[in-house]
């Protein structure tokens, strides 16, 4: 009924539909349960990663029986925020910091990327809001004559970027990426990778499910320091944690 953290995010594969092999979204929402460890809630295809698809995912775990998740991590797909909180209204969304500084850094050139990233990480690991917008300013007064649309990006999507600062470092480590599905997604790719293409959806479903269930085997440790973040969550998110 309750998940503290929910991690969303899609890989692409390449599917035969109707003559042609395109590239389709595999659709992804893992769980951390309340013992701290992960497991699967659904795996769907779609032939595009979009808003309306992903509300149609959450609005389906909601009534599979999920009443609550305090916190969803997600990529930086535009309208997913918006989807979450129409369905989960007292959800909080963190964008994926990882996903952000790649996106940030794509087109850096060689030489600046690495600087560009250190006076990134000034930003994201701030003590607090105040610290990271001030952190903000300093980049781009430094960096916006070369490349402007970096502060921008991150300006336009600062409350979901930063929500985890408001949180305990216990809390913070745990929900600040989307590394526990980027983990996942990798395991992934690593079975997809040969094959030129799926001849259908089912085929794909199929192989995904076999390796998502290999790789939940090892799911056995809930994720470090769980005990002191369970306990803040606790008191952050007050009557909606019950420790036993």
């Amino acid at each position: 009924p309750i998940y503290p953290i929910v991690f969303l995010d899609a890989i692409r594969v390449p599917i035969r539909d109707n003559g042609h092999v395109i590239k389709k979204a595999i659709y992804l929402a893992i769980g951390v349960k309340m013992t701290g460890t992960k497991e699967i809630l659904g795996i769907w295809v779609e032939q595009n990663e979009g808003a309306r698809f992903w509300l149609q995912i959450i609005t389906e775990i909601k009534n599979r029986g999920v009443n609550d998740m305090l916190i969803a991590v997600v990529d930086g797909l535009k309208g997913l925020p918006e989807a979450i909180e129409s369905v989960y209204p007292d959800t909080r969304v963190q964008l994926c910091i990882v996903h952000q500084i790649r996106n940030s850094t794509k087109y850096v050139s060689f030489k600046d990327r690495r600087e560009v990233s250190a006076d990134l990480k000034m930003i994201y690991a701030a003590v607090n809001e105040s610290a990271a917008c001030q952190a903000l300013e300093a980049f781009a007064s430094k960096w916006d004559s070369k490349y402007p649309m970096i502060s921008k990006s991150w300006r336009q999507n600062w409350n979901h970027l930063t929500m985890f600062l408001a949180f305990p470092a216990d809390i913070r480590k745990a929900i600040y990426t989307t590394n526990a599905i980027e983990s996942i997604n990798n395991g992934l790719k690593k079975v997809t990778k040969n094959r030129a293409s799926f001849p259908n959806d089912g085929a794909a479903v199929k192989l995904l499910y076999l390796a998502l269930q290999n790789l939940s085997k090892k799911w056995t440790m809930p994720i470090r320091n769980w005990g002191p973040a369970l306990h803040q969550f606790a008191i952050v998110f007050e009557g909606r944690v019950q420790l036993n």
